[in-house]
């Protein structure tokens, strides 16, 4: 039994309490509530002070390329395709090897910016490169975060027309049947998780209409989720009009891909009626704001998806569009770009904060277990201090997140056990996966440019 207590408490699930406690016990959250936990429940408990932190459900990061930690900075100034070309070379000679120890390092970065849940689009798979999918998930296992790992591909390459060249791309069947086996080695149905696998063909412009039609219905037989690219830029509007004759989200949803067993990062170029068809379905959006900055994609309409009812969950993208790896720094990017498109009064701290993480729950189809902080929900549980110099007196703890700079990470509980402790990792040593991180990032810019 443990007992957090003192600190202000952000349920996200619609109570919050100054000096309230969060009592966990065998990796479950068991009371929450204003005060101190009550003496029953903390008799024999570890007590812990968290007096001066602001108290949050784990955060849960809906999008991300973990490999591409081997090549940021590369192609600093390029909109999306041009970033891609110049980058699908270097990634067609990753390995198992390169991407473990390359994941490791994206993965701690994630928890030590307050992240429990990641789900890792993973979508290039080298011919010899060895178990690229087990690598992650092995990856995930040593750092402690839970891991949605979803089974990525390519199969239309550039002499088909596609944006990829040739020897990046997978045949279909393969590409299903890899799906298939993918999720009966890793996928973990049980409330309590720590993996599990959707199928994610990666992009209108990179993958057949026939492997998204049979992804979706192999993903549905085998009860597993999905997940795509879409509507990213308007390069891929003008594709998808000029080779599918409609825009991405009719192309997709003749395909069989809305549904609120569906997921899609960016969404940033939808019309009025492409929100109402992922609001009437319950298709899901993972806002990644900083990666549409550096890629130039635009400002996804955030506030109109929110109003519309279309569950939105955040994003870090891959570090090779989002170099800083971080998911806690989304939620004051979110507030900011969507108060840029909508108006100051269209999106709040809070909902940034209820996207991080309750939203991005409901995306990974885990919000009656993760993303908020009540009696019965898994203990995954994000500790901030903002009793420092950069967030002490502020008139609001939730905006110290949501607004100002990311606060200190005092601690973070995956399951009720430590991951993070006064921003350190805990589970792993951060200073052997930078090395094996950076050795990595060496090897494959030599193999990239031999």
């Amino acid at each position: 039994m443990r007992v957090l207590q003192g600190g202000y408490v952000a349920t996200v699930s619609g109570d919050e309490h100054d000096g309230g406690h969060v009592v966990v016990d065998r990796g479950r959250i068991v009371a929450v509530g204003p005060g101190a936990a009550p003496a029953d429940l903390a008799a024999d408990a570890e007590v812990l002070d968290v007096s001066g932190c602001l108290v949050t459900p784990g955060l849960v990061n809906t999008h991300h390329h973990l490999y591409q930690w081997l090549t940021r900075g590369w192609a600093q100034d390029s909109i999306l395709f041009d970033w891609l070309v110049a980058l699908y070379p270097a990634w067609s000679r990753i390995d198992a090897d390169l991407v473990g120890a390359g994941s490791a390092a994206a993965l701690a970065v994630l928890a030590r910016s307050g992240c429990t849940t990641v789900a890792d689009h993973h979508y290039v798979f080298p011919r010899g490169g060895g178990d690229l999918l087990g690598g992650i998930v092995d990856a995930a296992g040593r750092v402690g975060v839970r891991l949605h790992a979803t089974r990525g591909s390519m199969d239309l390459g550039r002499s088909q027309g596609g944006l990829p060249p040739d020897f990046a791309v997978e045949s279909t069947d393969a590409i299903l049947e890899a799906s298939r086996d993918a999720v009966a080695r890793f996928h973990d149905p049980a409330f309590d998780a720590r993996v599990r696998v959707a199928l994610a063909p990666c992009s209108p412009f990179s993958v057949t209409g026939d492997l998204l039609r049979e992804s979706a219905l192999l993903a549905r037989e085998l009860g597993v989720r999905l997940h795509t690219h879409g509507a990213e830029t308007i390069e891929e509007e003008a594709f998808c009009r000029e080779r599918f004759g409609s825009g991405p989200t009719e192309y997709l949803e003749g395909l069989g891909w809305l549904g609120d067993d569906v997921w899609m990062a960016h969404c940033v170029h939808l019309s009025p009626e492409d929100i109402a068809r992922f609001a009437a379905t319950g298709t899901g959006v993972a806002h990644c704001p900083s990666s549409n900055g550096r890629l130039a994609a635009g400002i996804a309409p955030v506030a109109d998806l929110l109003a519309a009812g279309v569950p939105v969950g955040l994003g870090v993208d891959g570090a090779a569009s989002n170099e800083s790896g971080q998911l806690g720094t989304e939620l004051r990017q979110a507030v900011l770009m969507g108060r840029l498109r909508a108006g100051a009064d269209r999106l709040s701290g809070r909902d940034a904060l209820r996207m991080a993480t309750l939203g991005g729950a409901r995306l990974l189809g885990r919000d009656a277990e993760l993303g908020s902080l009540e009696a019965g929900k898994l203990a995954d549980i994000a500790v901030w201090r903002i009793d420092g110099v950069e967030h002490a007196g502020i008139a609001d703890p939730v905006a110290a997140l949501t607004l100002g700079s990311q606060p200190p990470l005092e601690l973070l509980l995956v399951g009720g056990e430590a991951l993070v402790r006064e921003g350190e990792l805990l589970t792993a040593d951060s200073a052997e996966l930078a090395r094996r991180g950076a050795r990595a990032a060496g090897v494959l810019r030599e193999r990239a440019s031999s």
